[in-house]
């Protein structure tokens, strides 16, 4: 599913990874943990392709991703990669779901089987009822679900999610990860999490910890 093969990167004189090596299998939900500042976001972003490494491979149902260039990696992140920051990054303007259309509309893919498909979401991550609101009338935890439905819009490979659970309260947080839970169960997704909370990771499949740049 996902091969992560002695990435290396650098910020001038600042060695950040140093030969980073994991594997993901299909359906796991893993958990990448670390201190502030360990590389945990940069290699999330290297392995949704954001960021190039100085080294090493990212592969992706056995595609090379650093083989693509530009224009196909942007269709490749469209079709395999969901991303789930701290942030939401939800547009004010739009509504709930057609927040979580927009991917499936840059897609090209027929727009009533995108509204079809973003209905379903909405409904697993029980906030049907906020299908309508826009994100200032949703609290924390809604913004959230909703910003997974939006990553999930496109049937991805992956989610790759930046401390999702950071901006919630505990109580927002466990429900979160209860419906993560959830989504794999009926969607078979696979998960990468970030974050620097052990007592989440430490409800993931697979925890890895980053320490002075590698895993350990």
């Amino acid at each position: 599913m996902i091969i992560i093969d002695n990435i290396y990167k650098s910020y001038g004189n600042l060695e950040v990874l140093k030969g980073i090596n994991l594997e993901v299998g299909k359906s796991e939900i893993v958990s990448v943990l670390g201190a502030s500042g360990a590389g945990k976001t940069t290699l999330l972003q290297i392995t949704g392709t954001l960021l190039k490494p100085d080294s090493g491979r990212i592969l992706i149902n056995e595609t090379d991703t650093g083989t693509l260039n530009e224009k196909e990696l942007a269709k490749f992140r469209n079709k395999h990669i969901g991303f789930v920051f701290q942030f939401h990054h939800l547009l004010p303007e739009f509504t709930a779901i057609e927040n979580i259309c927009i991917p499936g509309l840059i897609a090209n893919r027929n727009k009533s089987e995108v509204r079809q498909r973003a209905e379903q979401l909405l409904q697993a991550l029980h906030v049907e009822d906020r299908a309508n609101y826009k994100p200032n009338q949703l609290s924390g935890g809604e913004k959230q679900r909703v910003a997974i439905a939006r990553a999930l819009i496109n049937n991805p490979t992956i989610i790759l999610a930046d401390e999702p659970s950071g901006n919630l309260d505990s109580k927002n947080a466990k429900a979160l990860y209860e419906i993560i839970f959830e989504l794999r169960k009926t969607f078979e997704q696979t998960f990468v999490i970030v974050t620097h909370n052990l007592e989440h990771a430490k409800l993931t499949d697979k925890m890895f910890t980053i320490v002075d740049g590698v895993i350990e």
